[in-house]
């Protein structure tokens, strides 16, 4: 396709319009402008400054940006083939622009060199003959978009899979801190449970609540995080929510709704004081609104307190003629966790048995009842039998 044609067919761009704002198509548009009006010094500047903005966003050529921005940006299409819906004409405008942008990622650095050349008076020529190349070839077409949209979504949702939701927006993680499963030790009953539940959300099932309480250090928000990467969870997208934040929590719950990726809303370390104004706002979202929960949306929580919310002995004996409904009141919250989970300080073998595992895995080399006397004496220390305990204690054999 000639330049001008290629300048005319970009103009005509519907279905991925909002492309042309971006500064790297914008550049673009502006070197084809230049050439078509005979502006050689602008078309210089033009093409320098996309060869910047490509190496600046990482990028080897146009054909890897456009194949970036296509796949991870949520456009009327993307969104539509995602959904597996069908809009005739929608498919035909994509379609045609994808096609479009084919023939911009293949075209070859030296035809806009070469009609700069005709541009330019002479004293150019050693500017032009040592100006980088991007790299043309398009490595996508619209039958592979489309199927990467059916088979991962679209935009950030398709390339990221955890996120923070902070002040009413999503933050994508890009190297999230998610333990392996096999790196999990204890708890195989109640970690089996959070697995059998996180699989029937993924497979599309009605799917639990889940609330994870008991000791400090027992495992509670790993294995939640570990869903990630167990074989299958391929769709599945965590997103950490501070307890500040959960007012927010219907909207995002309504942009998720119809998502072809399933999410856990995860709220570690979950607790309320008495006057808590975001008490009431989860309890209306776990069970009691109007609006119906997305079926691939659960909420999974972990918290030090069985209830949730602290109770004073003065709740109990205080002269409230309904004190019984007082203190129900406060234990509602956790009520509406359809999987309630404890996990409770280890029994004194369990604990030793994961000492002995981990103090093998670490290459420690002592005397069983040595290291067993002196994993109890570091567990009365710090609070408790727990795999974070067991864990400070074999590094702390390293020191």
């Amino acid at each position: 396709m000639e330049l001008n044609a290629l300048r005319a067919a970009l103009r005509g761009l519907s279905a991925y319009r909002e492309i042309k704002d971006r500064p790297v198509m914008a550049q673009t548009v502006r070197l084809l402008d230049a050439l078509a009006h005979d502006r050689g010094e602008d078309a210089l500047d033009a093409y320098t400054g996309l060869f910047y903005l490509l190496r600046q966003e990482g990028f080897s050529g146009l054909g890897a940006w456009l194949w970036d921005y296509l796949r991870y940006t949520e456009s009327p299409y993307a969104l539509l083939a995602e959904r597996g819906g069908s809009d005739p004409a929608l498919e035909s405008a994509a379609r045609r622009d994808v096609d479009t942008l084919v023939l911009l990622a293949g075209t070859d650095c030296d035809r806009y060199i070469d009609a700069m050349k005709d541009l330019l008076p002479s004293d150019y020529a050693p500017v032009l003959a040592g100006l980088p190349r991007w790299r043309a070839a398009a490595p996508f077409d619209f039958d592979a978009l489309t199927r990467f949209y059916r088979e991962h979504g679209a935009g950030l949702y398709a390339r990221y899979r955890a996120f923070l939701w902070e002040n009413g927006q999503l933050v994508p993680v890009p190297d999230p801190d998610c333990p392996m499963p096999e790196d999990l030790l204890g708890y195989e009953l109640q970690r089996d449970q959070v697995e059998a539940n996180t699989r029937q959300l993924v497979a599309g099932h009605p799917a639990n609540n889940v609330l994870l309480f008991g000791d400090g250090g027992t495992g509670k928000s790993a294995t939640v995080k570990s869903m990630l990467y167990l074989p299958g969870m391929e769709d599945l997208r965590l997103i950490e929510i501070q307890k500040e934040n959960l007012t927010g929590l219907p909207q995002l719950m309504r942009s998720l709704g119809g998502r072809r990726q399933k999410f856990i809303l995860f709220i570690d370390d979950l607790a309320f004081d008495q006057d808590d104004k975001t008490y009431s706002s989860l309890k209306t979202i776990l069970e009691g609104s109007l609006e119906k929960r997305p079926v691939n949306v659960a909420i999974y929580a972990t918290s030090n307190r069985r209830h949730l919310v602290r109770q004073n002995f003065s709740d109990r004996g205080s002269d409230e003629v309904d004190a019984a409904e007082t203190i129900s009141e406060k234990t509602a919250l956790a009520e509406r966790f359809g999987l309630r989970i404890p996990y409770l300080t280890m029994n004194k073998a369990s604990y030793l048995a994961l000492v002995d595992h981990l103090a093998a895995q670490a290459g420690i080399q002592m005397a069983p009842e040595i290291l067993h006397a002196q994993a109890m004496t570091w567990e009365i220390r710090h609070s408790g039998r727990t795999p974070r305990v067991a864990r400070q204690f074999i590094a702390s054999l390293h020191q």
